[in-house]
C-alpha cells in the first residue's frame, strides 16, 4: 500500500488500536491487535464474559492505555461512552434537564440572549451590544438551539418515559431508568463514536425496539456490547470477537457470524488435528533416529522445524460445552394453576382487572409487554407472594420454584457458593454442582467465595443456579439472563427445551424468548392477559397482521360518507337500551371454539405422526426394502402437507375467534 492510500485510510478512520497488547498484571487481554473504526460503522462486540470487553472499549475512551502499541484517535473525532460507572452520577435535578446537559452550547447561549436582550431593553442604541445580541441568535439557530426541548422530550420518551415522569428528579429512579436518561444524553451529544456497553439490560421491548430503531438512522459509529441476539441481528453489519486473547473480525450480522464462526471453527479443528498428526509423525521419527548417526542430521533438522512451527490452539480450550439438566421429582395434574376474575391495584394505579387465565402442564409461557404493565407483579400473584383481589387455586402435586431479583435477599451471605448450592437439596455431588455453577460463569476457586463479596449480578447468577438445580416442576422467571453471556444463555434455553416441566417468564430478551416459549401472554389495554397459542415469532408475525388490518380498517372509517336526508327528527330516549345480544355471533364464537379444540387435537396428533416417520426414515433398516422406504416417504410427505395445512386453519380460526369476542 503506497504512502497516498495509508494516509487516506488514516484520514477516513474515527479511532483504532494499532499492534495493541493490554495486561492486568498476569492476565494479558489482548495480544499485538489491529482495528480500524471507519465512519458510520454498526459493530457489535462479543466475547464470553470476562475475556474483555468492556477493557477494549475503555482503551477507545482513553480510559486505559496500552501495555504495548497505540489507541488512535482522530483528533476531531468526539467518543460518547455509556457504562455502568455512570450509575454514580446523582443529582436533584429533573430527568429532563440531566438529559438537556447534552446541549452544553446551546444552554449558554440561551442565558447569553437573556442577558442581552435586557441589556438592549434599557440601552437599545448600542451597536455592538445589537451585533453581540445578533450573533448569539445566528448562533442559536445554526445550532437548532430552538428545537432542543422537542428533541429531549422525543428521545426520553422513546426510551420509555411517559411526560408526566419528565420532571422528576433523576434520583428517585432506579439504575435501569437512570441508564435510560445517561443513554438519552450521549445520543442527543451525537458523538461520531458511540460506545455502548449492554445498553439493553433493565429495557423493556418497545424501549428496545426504539433503540434499534434509533440506532439503525445514526450518523456516527457505533459499537455495541451486548448479549441480545435479535438485537445484534437488525443493529450491526460488522461482529468483532474477542477469543483467545486476540480479535476476529466477520463482516455480517450476528447469524452471519454464527454461521461463519462454525465454519472458521470446523476448519483450525481440522487444522489442528493436521498439525498434531504431523508433530507425533515428526516426534516418532526424532525418537527413533536421533541416536543412529546416519540419521542423526536429518533428526536433528526435523527438531529444529518443530521449534519454528506456530502452534494452532485447540479451539476447545476456551469454553468446554457443558450441559445444564432438570430433573422434576413429580408430575403435577393436567392444571398448574388459574387465576379467577383476578384484579390488582396499587393506590389509584390498576395493574390487571378482572382477568382470569389458566396454565396447563408443559405450557412454556412467557409474558411480555413494557415496564410498568405489571409483569413482575402477574409473577408473584400467580407464585402466591403478591396478595390480589379475586381467586388463586393450586392444581395437583405442583412443586414451583422462584427466581427474581428479591430472592437474592434468601442467599446465606456467610455461605460459600458451593455450600449455598448444597442447601437445594437436590442431592448433586460437589463436582456435578462445580460444573453446573461453570454454566453460570463461576470456575475454579469462584465456587469457595463467600456470598457477602460477591457483586449485584453474581447474587443473582447464584440464586438462578439454585432455581435451576431445584427439582421443581414449575418455574417462575423474572429476568433470568440479566446477567449471563451468550455461551450461558445458550446453556439455559437448551436446558428449558429439554426441561419436563412447565415454567412461566419474564425476558426481555427476544432470542431467549423465541428460543423457548410455546405460549405469549401479554397485558393489554384492557388490563386483562390475552394469551397468544404460538411462538414468539408467529406472535410478532400475527400482530403486525392484526395491526396492518386494523390501521385499514380505521382508514376505510375515515373516508366521507354521504349522509342520509332526515325527514323527521329521531325521538329523544332518557335512557338508552343496552345494545341487544348477537346471538347468531354468540353461537358462530362458540362453532369457531369447537373448530380451535379439535384442530389443537388434530395437529398434536400428526405432529406425532410426522415425528414417528421421521424416526422410520431415518433408521437405515426402512432403506433395506424400497416398498417400505417408498411408503414411508409417502406417509411423510402427506403428513407434513396435512400438518401444515392444519396450522393455517389453525391460525385462520384464532383470528376468528379475536375478532368476535372483541365484538362480543
Amino acid at each position: 500500500m503506497g504512502l497516498q492510500s495509508v494516509c487516506s485510510t488514516f484520514a477516513l478512520m474515527l479511532a483504532g488500536l494499532q499492534n495493541v497488547t493490554f495486561e492486568f498484571g498476569a492476565r494479558t487481554i489482548v495480544r499485538n491487535a489491529t482495528w480500524h473504526i471507519q465512519p458510520n460503522e454498526r459493530i457489535g462486540l462479543i466475547g464470553y464474559n470476562g475475556t474483555g470487553k468492556s477493557t477494549l472499549l475503555k482503551l477507545f475512551a482513553g480510559d486505559y492505555r496500552p501495555s504495548e502499541g497505540t489507541v488512535e484517535r482522530s483528533r476531531s473525532t468526539s467518543i460518547g461512552y455509556l457504562h455502568q460507572d455512570l450509575l454514580s452520577f446523582d443529582t436533584n435535578g429533573s430527568i429532563l434537564e440531566v438529559a438537556m446537559t447534552a446541549f452544553d452550547r446551546v444552554l449558554q447561549l440561551e442565558k447569553e440572549i437573556d442577558v442581552l436582550g435586557k441589556r438592549l431593553e434599557q440601552n437599545s442604541e448600542d451597536e455592538a451590544l445589537l451585533h453581540q445580541y445578533t450573533d448569539a441568535l445566528h448562533e442559536m439557530d445554526t445550532l437548532d438551539g430552538y428545537s432542543i426541548h422537542h428533541k429531549t422530550e422525543e428521545i426520553l420518551q422513546g426510551l420509555g418515559f411517559a411526560n408526566s415522569d419528565l420532571q422528576r428528579p433523576f434520583r428517585e429512579f432506579s439504575g435501569g431508568w437512570r441508564m435510560r436518561v445517561l443513554l438519552a444524553k450521549m445520543i442527543l451529544q451525537q458523538p461520531d463514536l458511540l460506545l455502548l456497553d449492554e445498553p439493553t439490560n433493565h429495557m423493556d421491548l418497545p424501549s428496545i425496539e426504539w433503540l434499534e430503531k434509533y440506532l439503525q438512522h445514526y450518523q456516527g459509529s457505533v459499537i455495541i456490547v451486548s448479549h441480545d441476539k435479535f438485537f445484534l441481528d437488525k443493529m450491526v453489519t460488522k461482529i468483532v470477537e474477542l477469543y483467545q486473547k486476540e480479535l476476529h473480525v466477520y463482516n455480517g450480522n450476528y447469524s452471519y457470524y454464527e454461521t461463519e464462526k462454525a465454519m472458521r471453527v470446523e476448519l483450525q479443528q481440522r487444522a489442528f488435528e493436521n498439525q498434531q498428526d504431523y508433530i507425533r509423525q515428526q516426534e516418532r521419527f526424532i525418537e527413533r533416529f536421533r541416536a543412529k548417526a546416519s540419521k542423526a542430521a536429518a533428526a536433528q533438522s526435523a527438531m529444529k522445524r518443530l521449534d519454528k512451527i506456530d502452534r494452532i490452539e485447540d479451539v476447545e480450550i476456551e469454553r468446554p460445552n457443558i450441559k445444564i439438566n432438570f430433573r422434576v421429582d413429580k408430575t403435577p395434574g393436567r392444571v398448574l394453576a388459574t387465576l379467577k376474575h383476578a384484579t390488582k391495584r396499587f393506590g389509584n394505579l390498576t395493574i390487571i382487572q378482572d382477568t382470569s387465565v389458566e396454565i396447563d402442564r408443559g405450557d412454556k409461557i412467557a409474558l411480555i409487554g413494557a415496564n410498568g404493565k405489571g409483569k413482575s407483579t402477574m409473577l408473584r400473584i400467580i407464585g402466591g407472594t403478591e396478595p390480589f383481589e379475586g381467586e388463586r387455586v393450586w392444581g395437583h402435586n405442583v412443586e414451583e420454584s422462584f427466581y427474581a431479583q428479591h430472592q437474592l435477599e434468601a442467599l446465606d451471605v456467610n455461605n460459600t457458593l458451593l455450600e449455598e448450592m448444597q442447601l437445594c437439596g437436590s442431592q448433586k455431588t460437589d463436582l456435578e454442582l462445580r460444573v453446573l455453577l461453570g454454566c453460570f460463569l463461576f470456575s475454579g476457586d469462584d465456587v469457595d467465595k463467600k456470598i457477602k463479596v460477591l457483586s449485584g449480578g453474581e447474587k443473582a447468577r447464584v440464586a438462578l443456579a439454585k432455581t435451576i438445580v431445584s427439582k421443581a416442576n414449575f418455574l417462575l422467571l423474572d429476568e433470568p439472563t440479566n446477567h449471563l453471556d451468550m455461551h450461558s444463555c445458550d446453556l439455559l434455553i437448551e436446558a428449558l427445551n429439554k426441561y419436563e416441566g412447565s415454567f412461566l417468564l419474564v425476558s426481555h430478551d427476544r432470542y431467549f424468548i423465541s428460543k423457548t416459549a410455546n405460549k405469549i401472554w401479554e397485558i393489554d389495554e384492557h388490563r386483562r392477559i390475552r394469551e397468544f397459542k404460538g411462538g414468539y415469532e408467529e406472535y410478532v408475525e400475527w400482530k403486525e397482521r392484526m395491526e396492518a388490518a386494523q390501521k385499514k380498517n380505521s382508514l376505510t372509517a375515515a373516508e366521507p360518507v354521504a349522509k342520509p336526508v332526515q325527514t323527521a327528527p329521531a325521538p329523544v330516549k332518557a335512557t338508552p337500551p343496552p345494545p341487544p345480544v348477537n346471538k347468531e355471533q354468540k353461537k358462530e364464537l362458540q362453532k369457531q371454539q369447537r373448530i380451535f379444540q379439535q384442530l389443537e387435537e388434530k395437529i398434536a396428533t400428526l405432529t406425532r405422526q410426522k415425528s414417528q416417520l421421521e424416526a422410520s426414515l431415518a433408521d437405515p433398516a426402512t432403506y433395506s426394502d424400497r416398498n417400505k422406504f417408498v411408503q414411508a416417504e409417502t406417509d411423510y410427505k402427506k403428513a407434513s402437507e396435512e400438518l401444515n395445512k392444519a396450522n393455517k386453519e389453525y391460525e385462520q380460526v384464532f383470528e376468528k375467534i379475536m375478532e368476535l369476542e372483541k365484538n362480543q
